[in-house]
């Protein structure tokens, strides 16, 4: 028999220590998903009356007290106490006109975008009182599809494909007029691809005075300075793609570089195949998440630099890894979510009137 040096450890210290290290282990992975859990249960949707009935896809909320929305039946409207009260117009001569995206700088100055033949912007600088038309195209093939403002003002439209190519508006005096931008400069398009106008979502700033946006349709692609990139999402058919993406920018300094965008296919909502992809390095690659959201998403937007949120027609996903994996919070369907440009504040819009705040 061998004699063991004082101090020496046999194999029973050994299989000792690994199992109290695994127990530890062990211990520490159910405290972070049960923290995680306790964090997920603490958001909430707190759905507020907005007074409408019409079927709100654009959103945007300046800060924790203004609030914009729009949506059919020409509708616009505002808040000026984060989502209390709402004051609701029509615009006359637009009763009939979709307004899917809506921009704004203040409670006085915002910008709409209608869907469809003729594609027009409007823009206002009374709260919505009135409000002056600043580009109409009556091309029976016209279809604008998302508007976005840089925090300059300076701003850049979407729309599907004519002739080949994407259509692409700019303004440079913070939406009071809007130029085409030359055809051989536009992203030529493939046969069947175009974008989707879920709530002028698809598009999104990564640095200033520089955007992105996606694609749907036959193809599914990501573009940035006219070289598309293939995104690992479902498409082929019409119905299918990507819808919105979200860019995160830890410093305003340099190209954003955490990217999520979520979409899947509109007429199966349920489904949560090739839903969402996710970019760590500016699009360059993209990444499926271990856990996608719980069905179709037509919005999505940063929470801060680890959480996210994700809407569609069949409910609400929030996710605090980045995007790896996403937990339902509601099965309440809405068309787009956004945080405060300047605040804490998360509203999300729907059908007939639906609004509600994330308490969070």
């Amino acid at each position: 028999m061998k004699l063991r040096k004082s101090g020496e450890q046999g194999p029973h210290a050994y299989f000792y220590a690994m199992y109290n290290y695994l127990n530890v282990k062990i211990l520490l992975l159910v405290c972070l998903s049960m923290l995680n859990a306790e964090t997920m249960d603490a958001q909430e949707l707190i759905e507020l009356n907005s007074g409408t009935q019409a079927h709100l896809r654009g959103l945007s909320v300046v800060n924790d007290r203004v609030i914009w929305a729009s949506g059919t039946g020409g509708q616009v409207g505002r808040s000026t106490d984060g989502g209390q009260s709402w004051s609701w117009r029509t615009i006359p001569g637009f009763e009939s006109v979709d307004f899917r995206d809506v921009e704004a700088f203040d409670e006085l100055t915002a910008v709409v975008m209608g869907v469809g033949s003729p594609g027009y912007i409007l823009r206002t600088t009374n709260g919505g009182k009135d409000w002056t038309i600043v580009y109409k195209n009556e091309d029976k093939r016209i279809f604008l599809d998302a508007l976005y403002f840089w925090k300059d003002r300076s701003g850049m439209v979407i729309g599907d494909p004519i002739d080949g190519r994407f259509v692409v508006l700019r303004s440079f005096d913070g939406g009071r007029s809007w130029k085409s931008v030359p055809t051989d400069r536009r992203p030529p398009a493939q046969e069947g691809e175009a974008c989707f106008a879920a709530s002028g979502s698809n598009i999104a700033g990564i640095a200033r005075d520089e955007a992105v946006f996606v694609s749907g349709g036959t193809q599914s692609r990501f573009f940035h300075r006219n070289n598309p990139v293939k995104l690992p999402m479902v498409q082929g058919l019409e119905t299918t793609g990507a819808n919105a993406i979200a860019a995160y920018r830890s410093n305003t300094k340099k190209i954003a570089k955490n990217l999520i965008i979520v979409g899947g296919d509109f007429m199966h909502d349920g489904s949560d195949s090739a839903n969402c992809a996710l970019s760590r390095d500016g699009g360059k690659s993209w990444f499926a998440p271990n856990r996608s959201p719980v069905g179709y998403r037509s919005g999505v937007s940063w929470i801060d630099s680890n959480r996210a949120i994700a809407c569609g027609t069949s409910g609400v996903d929030i996710s605090s890894d980045r995007g790896v994996n996403w937990q339902a919070i509601s099965k309440t369907g809405f068309h787009t979510c956004t945080k405060a440009n300047s605040g804490q504040s998360v509203f999300l819009a729907g059908a007939k009137g639906r609004i509600a705040l994330l308490k969070w």
